[in-house]
C-alpha cells in the first residue's frame, strides 16, 4: 500500500492520474453531448453525424491533453515526425487516408446512413460510418433482387479518393426501372400498349408525383436536363415476336415488390383477352411451325 501512495505521489504516478482524470471527464462529456443531441436534434441522419463529430473532437482534445500533461511540445513533435516521417507515412498511409475519407464522408455528402450504394462493386445499405471503415449490409449476390443476404461488409474509408461511389438513394431517392413483354406479331398492339401503361400509371403514381418534387429540386441544384418521370411504354419487334418496353420510377428500397406486381395485373390483364393479346413464347414458335410442316 505504502509503495503504491510513493509511486501516486511521483511525478510519473501523478500524471497517469491526470490522465485518468482527463480520460473520465472526456468519456463523461461526450456521453452528456451525445445524449443531449438525441434530445434536441430530431432528424435521424443529422444526430448520427452529430454524434461522429462530437466523438472525433473528443479524441482530438484527449489528445491535445495528453501532450500537456507531459510537456510534449508541438517542436518536438514537429522534430519527430520530420526525423521518422517517411516511415510514418508509408506505415499509415492508409489510416490517414481512410480518416480524411471520413471527413469528406461527413461533410462532403457522399453517402450518409440508410443511403443504398455501391462501394468497389458490393452493393448494399449504410448502416454505420466509422472513422476508419464504412459498414454496409449487403444486398444481391447470391440472393436474386435487391434483397439482404446477411453479410455485413466493412469498407475502408479511403475508398471514396480511389475509385467512384454510386449512390442510389442521395438527392434523388428513386429510381428508374424497366420490364419487358413480349407478345406475338398477332397481337392488338395498340390495346396491349394502352392496358400496360394504364396499370403502370396507377401502380405508382404516388411515387410519380413524389419524384417530379424531388426532379423538379434537384435540376435546380445540378445542371440536370429535364427528363420524363411518367411512365412510358415503347415498342420494338423482330422476327420472333412484339417486345412492350416499360419504363417507370420506382422506390429504391421497393424495386422487386413494385416489379411484382406490375408483372402479376398485366399478366391477368392479358390472360383475359387471349385471343387479342397472345402471349409469344419461343417454345410455342417452334411447335407451331412444326405442325405446319407436317401438314
Amino acid at each position: 500500500m505504502e509503495n503504491i501512495l510513493d509511486f501516486l505521489q511521483g511525478p510519473t504516478g501523478a500524471k497517469l492520474v491526470q490522465v485518468v482524470i482527463v480520460l473520465t471527464l472526456a468519456l463523461f462529456t461526450v456521453k452528456v453531448l451525445q445524449k443531449g443531441l438525441n434530445k434536441y436534434i430530431k432528424n435521424s441522419t443529422a444526430r448520427y453525424q452529430a454524434r461522429k463529430v462530437v466523438s472525433f473532437v473528443g479524441y482530438i482534445l484527449v489528445l491535445f491533453a495528453l501532450m500537456f500533461i507531459y510537456n510534449y511540445k508541438f517542436s518536438n513533435l514537429t522534430l519527430a515526425l520530420g526525423v521518422a516521417g517517411a516511415g510514418i507515412a508509408f506505415a499509415l498511409q492508409e489510416v490517414i487516408v481512410s480518416i480524411a475519407g471520413f471527413l469528406a464522408i461527413l461533410f462532403g455528402n457522399f453517402y450518409k446512413i440508410g443511403d443504398r450504394v455501391k462501394l468497389g462493386g458490393i452493393k448494399g445499405d449504410v448502416v454505420d460510418i466509422g472513422i476508419l471503415r464504412t459498414t454496409l449490409m449487403e444486398i444481391g449476390d447470391w440472393v436474386g433482387g435487391d434483397l439482404y443476404n446477411g453479410k455485413m461488409v466493412r469498407v475502408a474509408n479511403s475508398f471514396i479518393f480511389k475509385e467512384p461511389v454510386f449512390n442510389y438513394s442521395g438527392d434523388f431517392p428513386f429510381l428508374w426501372d424497366e420490364i419487358t413483354i413480349p407478345l406475338k406479331h398477332s397481337s392488338d398492339h395498340q390495346l396491349a400498349r394502352q392496358l400496360m401503361l394504364d396499370i403502370t400509371t396507377n401502380l405508382v403514381k404516388e411515387f410519380t408525383l413524389e419524384t417530379k418534387a424531388q426532379w423538379n429540386r434537384l435540376t435546380d441544384q445540378l445542371y440536370v436536363e429535364n427528363a420524363q418521370i411518367d411512365p412510358m411504354v415503347t415498342l420494338t419487334f423482330d422476327e420472333n415476336w412484339i417486345t412492350f418496353t416499360i419504363r417507370y420510377v420506382v422506390d429504391f428500397k421497393k424495386r422487386r415488390t413494385t416489379k411484382d406486381q406490375l408483372y402479376t395485373q398485366i399478366l391477368e390483364a392479358v390472360q383475359k383477352e387471349p385471343d387479342r393479346l397472345p402471349i409469344a413464347s419461343a417454345a410455342f414458335e417452334i411447335t407451331h411451325m412444326n405442325e405446319a410442316i407436317r401438314k
